[in-house]
């Protein structure tokens, strides 16, 4: 009866999609057969689960006939049809390409586990067809779905080989270079592994032949995503992997005495060979929850040579290779009862494994090159390793990134310089008025990500440019001051900016407040109109070559004067310049203009030191930062001069382009209260930099 529903299901199928054509030319109806093939051949379902494949092409887009099908199959076969047409509407934003958020998609929309194993068989075919039937832009997309989402779900349900080939053909497609890389490597070396094999062989036999044990040998090489992953993992090349060579015993046994006899064989193969017990793995006692069991062994010949043994019967052979159903498929035995049952394990598995599914899933399945990710559309994205939101953005196209102000990753909200993982869904946020900032240059890792930046911060540049100067001419000329080359070059030296052009972009921004240069050409002013007298002329007390002035906090009493261009204050190591109206001027050795002083009036210096019992005194000191933009930064630099019970005077800070400038005044009693706040600072998450003026 199942045979004639499946021949009418087939009909269906063929009459909807007729006039449908995959990309190799076939018609659409072919994919269908292929599948069905896979469900009762390769897993060993049901004829049900073939009307099943047939019904939900045919049904796809015309949710009309279900109607039809549950007065025609039934009302199981129709739950399986629905839920496999609601399982195949699942797409990677909606799940956010998160293995456990899929895994329960599934579940939800599998009220008959069958429908699982179609779905698995479903995705197998089109990875099998990948390069003939699917244009190249698909073809990373589908295989990274596939490593991500469907081979760790066909591993958890002891689908074991299906699981191979789904990883070694989504590498291949992910990954050609690395694939051809192990791939050749191990055609180059096959006629001397079939040599090793020989050779490990051979006393084996001769032993397995005296106890009568009936057995199949097979030899087999390591899957090449396996050897893959093993060379990212041991960080070696395709030569340090040791395993890549097997050896599988397979034993002719009733269920009854399968188990001794895997025990002889073992016993057999550690007496010729040594092994190494700390990769035993004994799954004969214990099977893995999938149903999985064989006795696994690592043995060294006398050579060194390193070979996996695996030692099992038969009947476990093909439940480890396809699954429980199509063991019995395998013998032509259709037994519902044992059918039944690995479908109820196989739903337990898919309800009680959310840990062990979700890190299988989350394995590192790519090279530590590249990252890849997907536009809340689904569009997948190749990155470099390291990639930020930023250069995400960039590679979307050029304005989308130059106007990036954070994004949305797994519907989480990220900053621009977040790093993104592989299997990440980003939707990115703009805004009008943002800019590039020099500062994205830091953490952006894309070649077009770096060179666009660099592009629009000139163009910006050369405007602000053009602005600051204009600026800073009609102020000179307000303050009747002259701004000459030296003094300029001197300038930009003092306020740290590399270049010029920074600088008159700094005026125009902002960033650099006119009050500082015109404080600066006033000093400079007076300290270049003061005449040069000799030493003997100062109005001070003699002073010898040898002699210190000792200073304390009564300042102005002897004749000298803390200068303000540097602000020094007790413990830090000072000179005196003498000065003509002023007396002696107090500068820090660090002072800005200590070399020019120091090049220039040599015999104007005096030696300056603290005395070292000094009363209680009040300076004022100036602290710069910048930072990122951080939640609550502000409230964490108040707390920090909060304890260290330092008054502060005044606090201004400003924003752009992601980063903050700050602008403290503090009240301090000596030098070493400066250094405690600086370093306090400086342990702030989001601080860049911090100095003193």
């Amino acid at each position: 009866m199942n045979n004639l529903l499946a021949d009418k299901a087939r009909a269906i199928a063929q009459a909807k999609l007729e006039g449908q054509l995959r990309g190799n030319g076939e018609p659409f109806l072919a994919h269908a057969d292929a599948v069905a093939r896979i469900v009762e051949q390769e897993i060993g379902l049901t004829r049900d689960a073939v009307i099943t494949v047939y019904l939900h092409e045919a049904s796809r887009k015309s949710p009309e006939m279900m109607e039809e099908i549950h007065h025609t199959f039934g009302a199981d076969i129709s739950r399986m049809v629905i839920g496999l047409n609601r399982i195949s509407t699942i797409r990677p934003r909606d799940t956010r390409l998160e293995a456990d958020n899929y895994r329960r998609l599934i579940i939800s929309y599998s009220t008959d586990p069958q429908v699982t194993l179609i779905k698995l068989a479903d995705r197998l075919e089109i990875m099998r067809s990948l390069s003939d039937c699917f244009p190249k832009t698909e073809h990373v997309k589908k295989a990274t779905e596939t490593l991500l989402l469907y081979a760790p779900l066909a591993h958890q349900l002891g689908l074991y080989s299906i699981k191979s080939e789904m990883e070694d053909i989504s590498f291949k497609t992910i990954q050609p270079e690395d694939y051809r890389l192990i791939n050749n490597n191990l055609k180059a070396t096959e006629s001397e592994r079939k040599t090793q094999i020989e050779q490990f062989i051979k006393p084996l036999d001769n032993e397995m032949k005296k106890t009568g044990i009936q057995y199949e040998l097979k030899s087999r090489t390591k899957a090449i995503y396996s050897i893959w992953k093993k060379m990212q993992t041991q960080q070696v090349g395709v030569d340090g992997v040791y395993d890549i060579l097997a050896i599988r015993f397979i034993i002719d046994a009733g269920p009854d005495n399968e188990k001794d006899l895997c025990w002889q064989v073992y016993s057999i193969v550690t007496q010729i060979y040594e092994p190494i017990p700390e990769r035993m793995r004994d799954w004969l006692t214990v099977p893995r929850p999938s149903g999985y069991e064989s006795l696994h062994i690592t043995v060294r010949t006398l050579s060194g040579l390193m070979v996996e043994v695996q030692i099992r019967s038969r009947r476990m052979d093909l439940v480890a290779e396809y699954g429980t159903a199509a063991h019995w498929a395998y013998k032509g035995v259709r037994n519902e009862q044992i059918l039944n049952d690995w479908l109820n394990r196989v739903r337990k598995r898919l309800q009680n494994s959310a840990e062990s599914f979700v890190s299988s899933a989350e394995e590192n399945v790519f090279t530590p090159n590249e990252v890849y990710v997907f536009t809340p559309a689904g569009d997948l994205r190749r990155l470099v390793a390291g990639s930020t939101v930023l250069d995400f953005a960039f590679d979307i196209h050029t304005n989308i990134g130059i106007r990036c102000t954070g994004a949305r990753v797994n519907g989480k909200i990220a900053q621009v310089r977040d790093r993104l993982n592989t299997g990440d869904v980003v939707e990115i946020i703009t805004a009008k008025n943002q800019k590039p900032s020099r500062d994205w240059l830091n953490f952006v890792v894309s070649g077009k990500a770096r060179n666009k930046i660099r592009q629009k911060l000139r163009e910006e540049e050369g405007v602000q440019d053009a602005a600051g100067r204009e600026l800073l001419e009609r102020r000179l000329k307000n303050w009747k001051l002259e701004l000459t080359p030296e003094m300029l070059g001197q300038l930009v030296k003092k306020l740290k900016f590399k270049q010029l052009s920074e600088f008159y972009a700094a005026i125009a921004t902002g960033s650099c407040s006119l009050q500082e240069v015109k404080d600066f050409l006033l000093k400079t002013e007076t300290l270049v109109q003061e005449p040069v007298v000799p030493q003997q002329e100062v109005g001070t007390a003699k002073i010898r070559e040898d002699d210190y002035l000792v200073i304390d906090d009564k300042f102005g009493r002897i004749g000298y004067k803390l200068a303000k261009c540097c602000n020094p204050i007790i413990g830090d190591p000072v000179f005196g310049f003498v000065s003509i109206k002023e007396g002696i001027k107090i500068h820090r050795i660090s002072c800005p203009n200590a070399e020019r002083l120091m090049t220039q009036y040599p015999y104007r210096i005096q030696k300056v030191k603290w005395r070292n019992t000094v009363a209680a005194a009040v300076f004022q000191v100036t602290i710069r930062f910048s930072a990122y933009e951080e939640i609550g930064i502000t409230q964490e630099v108040g707390e920090v001069i909060k304890n260290l019970s330092l008054n502060l005077r005044n606090f201004t800070f400003s924003n752009h382009g992601g980063k903050m400038n700050g602008r403290l005044q503090v009240a301090v009693n000596s030098n070493k209260q400066v250094d405690l706040l600086l370093f306090q600072l400086k342990k702030i998450r989001g601080m860049v930099k911090v100095t003193r003026e």
